[in-house]
């Protein structure tokens, strides 16, 4: 059958027009890429719905805060996992995050640069029930517009915590949910340091008191040793001197200088006899008198 003479089989032998399969072929290659991409800007362990914003990474065992979050996430759930160090950098380019949950993991430090990266658009900062003992407040200085979430946290309530609640002007909320754990007087302990503080209890001034204790016990002890050092050089000359002196009493006294002053002794009796006319008592005590000098 000619091809002229039925269009049916006529149409199936047409050869599909070449710009057809190219455009067929550019469709594929885009949803490769795009498939390719969507996979790549999800966290491998983590969920990320597509058109909400949000990414879901709790109870995954997370050990660390992934990399390759999306950056139009708006809210991160990383709680409930083993997470200890918030490194720096840790959320960079997610500018458009409005809240970020890390409760319920084993947050013991947060480095200075933790936080850096993030945009204004945060509201929400969720840090409870860590391991948070005390933190400085160089990675939320830029944060100060922010919620805090920390309570459930084994706070140590002393200086650094007092002077941290001051620099971020904590709302009365937030304050309540710092109980003190520890802190440095055991009178304190279980209470909240905005009730503390409330009060007219300032960590900061017992600390100065315990640093002036400190260096005037210091100050007593190096006394002391000095004190100490001095009474022994002394008593170390004086035996020193001793010892000499009683080296010098057991040397020998020459026998001719021992004569020739026992001579003069006599010599010097007999001419006070002679000439003065003095009796022997006399005599004896003049010469006794003469034997000290001579010594």
């Amino acid at each position: 059958m000619n091809c002229c003479e039925s269009r049916t089989t006529c149409i199936t032998h047409i050869r599909p027009p070449k710009i057809v399969s190219e455009m067929s072929l550019w469709s594929v290659f885009l949803f490769l890429i795009h498939g390719l991409h969507g996979h790549q800007s999800c966290p491998r362990r983590c969920d990320c719905p597509p058109g909400n914003g949000v990414v879901w990474c709790n109870w995954r065992n997370l050990m660390v805060i992934p990399f390759d979050i999306p950056h139009d996430t708006r809210l991160l759930y990383l709680d409930s996992n083993w997470i200890v160090h918030i490194s720096s950098g840790a959320f960079h380019g997610l500018k458009l995050l409005h809240e970020l949950h890390l409760a319920d993991n084993l947050i013991e430090s947060i480095s200075p640069a933790a936080f850096h990266g993030l945009g204004s658009a945060l509201r929400l900062l969720d840090l409870s029930g860590n391991k948070l003992q005390k933190i400085d407040a160089a990675p939320f200085v830029m944060l100060t517009w922010v919620k805090l979430e920390l309570y459930n946290n084994p706070w140590h309530c002393d200086c650094s915590l007092q002077e941290l609640m001051k620099a971020l002007s904590l709302g009365a909320g937030t304050a309540e949910d710092i109980v003190c754990t520890t802190a440095t007087w055991k009178e304190y302990v279980g209470k909240t340091l905005s009730h503390l503080v409330s009060t007219g209890v300032n960590f900061c001034v017992t600390q100065q008191k315990n640093t002036d204790f400190a260096m005037l016990l210091t100050m007593f002890v190096w006394f002391g040793v000095v004190i100490t050092y001095v009474i022994y050089y002394i008593r170390r000359n004086q035996a020193e001197s001793r010892r000499h002196l009683e080296y010098l009493k057991s040397l020998p006294v020459p026998r001719s200088s021992l004569q020739q002053r026992r001579r003069r002794w006599m010599k010097t009796i007999r001419s006070a006899q002679s000439s003065d006319g003095l009796d022997s008592h006399t005599c004896w005590g003049y010469t006794t008198e003469l034997l000290w000098k001579q010594v």
